[in-house]
């Protein structure tokens, strides 16, 4: 029974970790099924959980909370695109760019404004997207298994985690059965052949920028605002590198990708309970072993069993229309 307990809240705790890891993996996919490289998502996660701390924090909203950070994912977002579709620039530096810009600039804010040392003050529950009890979930608790899986596991996320797993069928659903998603494919495969049709190639790859903005920002506001309670320096801790790696492991395909992610936020997990355990013949398991191993998973995955990956053929690339 305990070894059930142990593994009913390990699967819980993945669960939490995914959310942010999903919506930012369909982030990035979105922006390159269109033909952009999106470096940039660490920063967008960074800087939506820092706009939606400072909003919640002053309004006492958690909505208020959700929508600055997405409109602060959106106008970074945007800014990629400028420099990337209308500009033409190189798309691996320009979301270098904004990494390190919103590394630098979001706790320097959230020290002037609120004088903590570059944090945001704690939110209190009223400002925060807390758990929710699914229906029922209180009186099937006590039936053996099923009564535990529904109880435990499936009951009691935030409405945001809920909503990054609602996100995946959405996303493979417009791209592949929308006649928008159709035409963001082939913006990102043949960008000259949807010029011919009369489509706007510039208009498209703008719109993906935008959904991958948002995706990214709802990502970053249930950094500050879900998981946790405000936001501190450098929170994002990642986690927007580890999307871009789940997405290529996932062969830029929403289901895949979702998949990747979970194992990525399983070892996440399962990291932080092999905190201070002691093995037989080798001891305790030092404390930077265990939280460096997301990151050597990741390089292990990719390095060795992703396979053959063939990205959309125009991702990276700019496009200028022939005069």
């Amino acid at each position: 029974m305990e070894f059930l307990t142990d593994i009913l809240l390990l699967s819980d705790s993945t669960l939490r970790i995914a959310a942010p890891l999903i919506l930012a993996a369909l982030a990035g996919l979105c922006a390159e099924r269109a033909g952009i490289v999106d470096i940039g998502l660490e920063g967008k996660m960074l800087a939506a959980a820092f706009g939606a701390a400072s909003a919640a924090s002053i309004t006492g909203s958690p909505w208020a909370g959700l929508v600055s950070g997405i409109l602060v994912s959106v106008l970074l977002a945007l800014l990629h695109g400028y420099v990337s579709i209308s500009q033409r620039g190189n798309q691996i530096v320009s979301g270098m760019a904004i990494n390190i810009m919103v590394a630098g600039l979001a706790p320097t804010l959230a020290n002037a404004w609120f004088s903590r040392g570059g944090q945001t003050p704690l939110l209190p529950n009223e400002a925060r997207f807390t758990e929710i009890t699914l229906p029922f979930a209180d009186l099937v608790a006590d039936v053996p298994l099923l009564g535990a899986v529904y109880s435990d596991l499936l009951s009691g996320h935030s409405l945001l985690t809920y909503a990054a797993f609602a996100a995946v069928p959405l996303v493979a659903w417009m791209l592949y059965k929308t006649r928008f998603g159709l035409r963001l494919r082939a913006v990102g495969e043949n960008p000259e052949a949807v010029d011919t049709a009369g489509i706007s190639v510039t208009l498209l790859r703008y719109q993906a920028m935008i959904i991958a903005g948002v995706l990214c920002g709802v990502s970053g506001s249930a950094l500050s605002t879900a998981l946790g309670a405000g936001f501190i320096r450098d929170m994002s801790a990642g986690k927007g590198f580890l999307a871009l790696a789940a997405m290529i492991f996932g062969k830029w395909k929403p289901v895949p990708t979702l998949l990747a992610c979970l194992l990525f936020a399983f070892v996440d997990a399962l990291q932080g309970r092999l905190q201070g355990v002691s093995l037989p013949l080798i001891g305790e398991i030092p404390v930077q072993f265990t939280i460096m191993l997301p990151y050597v998973l990741t390089v292990i995955i990719l390095a060795g069993f992703v396979g053959k990956m063939e990205a959309p053929k125009a991702s990276g690339i700019p496009y200028e229309k022939d005069r």
